[in-house]
């Protein structure tokens, strides 16, 4: 009875791939979607943590409480920040780049050639001095390379930096819940480990819906929609440019490199992309069940104006409105919660080929076997 039973399904397979394809294709009249649930990506790892990474945050969390103090009562020494005037010469004429007036120099950072720092040392607010120094043989001047040279220096200023210990007393004056070292490296493990887990969900994210949309083909753009949004991105642009105070052409010119007639390609490729996924992401909605309902959007809403440091949704709107993009919240919105839904469905693989070891790198297409880890 049970061999009749599998025989019987096989038959209704076998008749649903003659009728339908035994596909998942979704259409509509804008795009049609090949695959959207279950698409396959690579496999994302969280990060580990170890404890050098504990150490190097507590580490960047003391250098951002540490104090500068301006030094008058003693000379140079390693560690301290100095401002100074300097003229590099060779062969007694100055050469381009070696002048400056009123660098700043941590000394010990190596930012300049050898012996250039250690010179420093030892000297006090006033001393003018020269220092002999050879360029290293290897300097990207070739003009320098290996070339001896005197600079003329003169000890403007001194400033020394004092970091805080890390102790009991500092732990409570920037944690609200650690009271002890120990409990505070505690708090930052686990803070880092809930920042792996969120970039790695992110990552996952990302790879899903980029895989739809791989799957995705769009078969008209709706004019209105896609007219709407090269205007919004149009208007961004402006508004930067008008922040800047700069004519846009200048803008363009000064902080993107490039021209109006570029722009205007690139900014329209921009909207049919964003318009592609707002209409893979509306059809899933639709054939999904996806909800979207507005107690739904008002969540997400909220969780942008928290993300962005506004007090409430109603702020948030606000600046979007001043900023003439409004309307674009509701697509995006709708837009995220889809992608949270691809993601939760997808299936991610572990690849044997060689050149997919990479975390979060995209699988579709790949000639290495894949073995499923969902």
């Amino acid at each position: 009875m049970k061999k009749k039973l599998t025989v019987l399904a096989a038959g209704i397979c076998a008749l649903s791939l003659l009728l339908t394809g035994c596909s998942s294709e979704i259409s509509n009249d804008y795009v049609t979607i090949t695959k959207y649930k279950g698409v396959e990506i690579d496999k994302v790892d969280a990060d580990a943590i170890s404890d050098n990474d504990v150490e190097t945050q507590i580490n960047s969390v003391l250098q951002s409480k540490s104090t500068t103090t301006e030094v008058t009562d003693r000379a140079a020494q390693t560690g301290d920040t100095v401002t100074i005037d300097y003229e590099g010469k060779k062969d007694g004429e100055a050469f381009k780049g070696g002048t400056a007036t009123d660098a700043q120099l941590t000394l010990g950072s190596g930012q300049f050639i050898d012996g250039f720092e250690d010179g420093v040392v030892g000297h006090n607010i006033g001393d003018t001095f020269d220092l002999d120094l050879t360029f290293p043989e290897n300097y990207g001047n070739e003009d320098l390379a290996g070339q001896a040279v005197v600079f003329t220096v003169t000890l403007k200023g001194i400033s020394q930096t004092d970091v805080p210990e890390l102790t009991d007393e500092f732990v409570q004056s920037v944690s609200d819940t650690s009271k002890t070292v120990e409990e505070y490296k505690k708090e930052i493990k686990k803070s880092l480990k809930k920042t792996s887990k969120e970039n790695q969900q992110n990552t996952i994210k990302e790879n899903a819906w980029k895989a739809v949309l791989e799957n995705t083909t769009v078969n008209k753009y709706p004019k209105k929609d896609l007219k709407n949004m090269i205007s919004s991105i149009k208007t961004q642009y402006k508004n930067m440019a008008s922040y800047y105070n700069l004519d846009f052409a200048d803008f363009l010119k000064q902080y993107m490199n490039m021209d109006e007639e570029t722009f205007n390609s690139k900014a329209t490729q921009a909207a049919k992309d964003q318009v592609k996924a707002n209409l893979a992401a509306d059809l899933i909605i639709e054939k999904a069940k996806i909800d979207v309902s507005d107690k739904t959007l008002e969540k997400k809403y909220k969780e942008y104006a928290k993300a962005y440091g506004y007090e409430d949704v109603d702020a948030l709107k606000k600046a979007l409105e001043d900023a003439g993009n409004l309307e674009n919240l509701e697509k995006t919105a709708r837009l995220d919660i889809v992608e949270d839904w691809v993601a939760d469905n997808c299936k991610q693989v572990k690849s044997t080929s060689s050149d997919s070891s990479e975390s979060g790198s995209n699988s579709t297409g790949s000639t290495g076997s894949t073995e499923s880890t969902k």
